[in-house]
């Protein structure tokens, strides 16, 4: 039986992994996943509502999943169109997270009141508007290395609100309680009312009711167009393919031709059947309008179609369990059936790298951009990166170690990436100096691809370290295979640091006119290179054999993470996204860890199971 382990492990992921592809069904009768694939531009990226939802959700509550006062669980994008068209039915779910202490005394908040004892309603928390708008203000004030941790706590939970209510008007007013009615009774009205408006301003005869109509009308439109996060009404013909307006936009377009966009009409018709929980009005007005713009945009449905598909199924969530389960499978391995379990180890890792590779070229085709181009997707490549290398170093020596380190390092980058989603909308747009795919394709996919060979040998120096001191398994058979493996994937990292350094300085010297300037990021990738340098001449030169050698690739992590992450909490210099508390807090437990794990590798031989080389 233990001979078809292999294949049966590679069944059951493969089985797992088209589980997550089946198609999402509607809970209801309504086609709230119809719904979510319509197009829209928020933040200048045109993307689903679902990607809309799911972003928003993220920032607000740090989770996707929306729960009902009823203790029903309901998709992002039906949660998205009750904010829309249903504020008041929206308003009463818990979305908002709120953990500090000083700012739940502030809002008078208990914990236990919250659902996890930390999220709570927009009406939960309007009795304090105006005081946390005061606080808002004084934490505005100050630089953001000077705020204390409430103050942050202030400014984001505002923020969140105001975000909040520009999802709120993004198809109409909250006080709207049909919007086809009075998009119709305005299309009616406009023309008379406009040249009662134009008889006003020339001082004669006019309707004083029509001509006020339409002021009020306009108000409202320039209200919306103002307020509204997102644009969901294509471009008219002979304008930029991403200048996508928003509804509000459109009708005051509509002043000047007289024509309704049919698209606001259509959504102006969903907002009405959904508000009287009209299933076959509002499905059938959604199919008209995925006909239209299947019609007259058939690659961007394409595309929301496909982001759609690639957020229900989260391949990388999806991977990093895997990962977990090719890890623990891999350390059976070295104690029952080594061969057949290190081979279904592998079949599960390798399935996983394949899932991750398809999320890694869904999100390229998506942005339409090369594989790296924030923090969020540089920890996708560089675990992508790492695992590449097991699954080849694994195929060579068949000895489930590889296995073991790539499914660390997969499971590891892929939570660290989760987390930096929590900042929203993961495929954003690029800032202009940084917006050249060729410079991304080189200069930043190579160091990420030093980045991922620096760790992975931290990893596997790791694994020396705990195998010597916990187990027996640290032959010199072993820790000879686990040395030479450590050399080669440092001598793999210093070559693409080195060229990723220099790539990125003649990236700088066409951008900001100095190949190089100390930037603290230029000065990380310019360590990361000596670090590795140091490693390689440490160990020509006899002055560490093989568990100095795993002590000093210990600290290339710690290295490499600062490098990564750190420089971009200083504040300072031209690559700095911003201080943030818990990514400090998790870089300094990281910087912990791999110094008690350097600890151990110097402990005296005695102390070890077997008698490595120092």
């Amino acid at each position: 039986m233990k001979r078809f382990l292999p294949l049966i492990a590679l069944v059951l992921s493969l089985v797992a992994v088209l589980f997550t592809l089946r198609p999402v069904k509607n809970r209801t009768e309504f086609d709230i996943t119809g719904f979510s694939k319509l197009p829209s531009v928020v933040n200048g990226r045109i993307k689903p509502l679902d990607s809309v939802a799911r972003s928003t959700l993220l920032v607000l509550q740090g989770r996707q999943r929306v729960t009902t006062p009823e203790g029903k669980t309901i998709a992002p994008a039906e949660w998205l169109l009750e904010v829309m068209t249903r504020p008041e039915v929206a308003d009463k779910m818990q979305v908002f997270e709120v953990v500090h202490p000083d700012l739940l005394a502030l809002m008078q908040l208990n914990a236990e009141d919250g659902a996890g004892k930390k999220r709570f309603s927009l009406m939960q928390l309007r009795p304090r508007f105006e005081e946390l708008s005061r606080q808002a203000r004084l934490a505005g004030q100050m630089e953001n290395p000077q705020r204390t941790t409430f103050q942050r706590a202030v400014l984001q939970l505002h923020n969140n609100l105001g975000l909040y209510q520009r999802l709120r008007f993004s198809i109409q007013m909250p006080d709207t309680t049909d919007l086809l009615a009075e998009l119709t009774a305005y299309q009616e009205r406009r023309g008379p009312a406009v040249e009662a408006l134009r008889a006003k301003e020339a001082g004669k005869p006019h309707d004083e009711k029509l001509a006020a109509a339409l002021v009020e009308d306009t108000n409202k439109f320039l209200f919306i167009d103002e307020n509204a996060l997102i644009h969901p009404i294509p471009p008219v013909d002979g304008a930029p393919p991403d200048d996508w307006r928003t509804i509000g936009k459109a009708l005051q377009d509509s002043l000047q031709d007289g024509r309704i966009p049919p698209e606001a009409l259509a959504y102006a018709g969903l907002s009405r059947s959904w508000v009287r929980q009209n299933a076959g009005e509002f499905n059938q007005g959604l199919h008209l309008l995925r006909a239209v713009l299947d019609k007259t945009r058939p690659t961007v449905m394409g595309k929301c179609e496909t982001e759609a598909l690639f957020n229900s199924s989260e391949p990388f969530y999806s991977s990093s369990l895997l990962y977990v389960v090719g890890f623990m499978v891999a350390v059976f391995a070295w104690l029952v059936w080594p061969r057949e379990l290190a081979r279904a180890s592998f079949w599960i890792i390798v399935v996983a790298f394949v899932l991750s590779t398809a999320g890694i070229l869904a999100r390229m085709w998506i942005e339409g951009r090369p594989p790296v181009t924030n923090l969020y997707s540089s920890a996708l490549f560089v675990g992508w990166v790492a695992v590449a290398l097991c699954v080849v170093i694994e195929q060579i020596y068949k000895n489930a170690l590889a296995n073991m380190a790539a499914g660390i390092i997969g499971a590891c980058t892929l939570v660290i990436a989760h987390h930096l989603s929590m900042g929203g909308d993961t495929m954003e747009m690029m800032r202009a100096v940084l917006d050249s795919n060729f410079w991304l394709a080189t200069h930043v996919v190579t160091i990420s691809i030093g980045y991922g060979a620096t760790f992975l040998a931290g990893i596997f120096a790791v694994i020396f370290i705990v195998f010597g001191l916990f187990t027996k398994a640290l032959t010199k058979e072993n820790a000879d295979l686990i040395t030479r493996i450590v050399y080669g994937v440092v001598c793999f990292a210093t070559f693409f640091s080195l060229v990723g350094t220099v790539l990125g300085g003649i990236w700088a010297d066409q951008s900001w006119g100095r190949f190089w300037g100390w930037d603290p990021k230029e000065n990380g990738a310019l360590v990361i290179v000596v670090w590795n340098a140091i490693i390689l001449h440490a160990r020509w030169g006899g002055l560490v054999r093989q568990r100095g050698m795993m002590a000093l690739a210990v600290f290339g992590n710690i290295v490499t993470a600062m490098s990564w992450f750190g420089v971009n909490m200083l504040g300072v210099g031209l690559h700095s996204y911003g201080f943030n508390d818990k990514g400090a807090v998790y870089l300094g437990l990281f910087t912990v860890s791999q110094l008690l794990f350097i600890g151990l590798a110097c402990l005296p031989t005695t102390v070890w199971r077997s008698a490595p080389s120092r």
